[in-house]
């Protein structure tokens, strides 16, 4: 397997406070949400529960520090990269585990930068 790929930059801080799998598990559990982390998270939130007290408490630290506003990114595309490249995981596993299409997870997968647009294989118009 080649070497895990390294996070965006606005997945980064949560790669650093968590390290990468507990991201990717907090990433998969949170994502697309508004979120409240407490100066010092007890054992009831679900945050404590998902992350355990240690994780929650990173997150908490990370929050102070950076002034981060807690709307969780859903990071798809970096996780279904990792989840390839490190676990191993098919396309198929990954598009049910983050819900989406197979062929959205091929484009994620792809080689190269994202096509852009307009496409280059048609003529231009003027």
């Amino acid at each position: 397997m080649t070497t895990a790929p390294r996070p965006p930059a606005h997945v980064e801080p949560y790669v650093e406070a968590l390290g990468v799998e507990v991201a990717v598990k907090f990433l998969l559990h949170f994502g697309g949400a508004d979120l409240y982390i407490a100066r010092d998270p007890k054992g009831a939130s679900e945050v404590v529960e998902v992350l355990g007290r240690d994780g929650a408490q990173a997150l908490s630290a990370l929050a102070q520090r950076t002034k981060l506003q807690f709307r969780v990114p859903t990071a798809k595309p970096w996780i279904a990269r990792h989840l390839h490249v490190t676990k191993g995981l098919s396309k198929a596993a990954i598009a049910r585990r983050l819900h989406v299409t197979v062929p959205t997870v091929t484009r994620w997968l792809a080689d190269g930068p994202p096509r852009s647009f307009p496409d280059t294989r048609q003529g231009s118009l003027f």
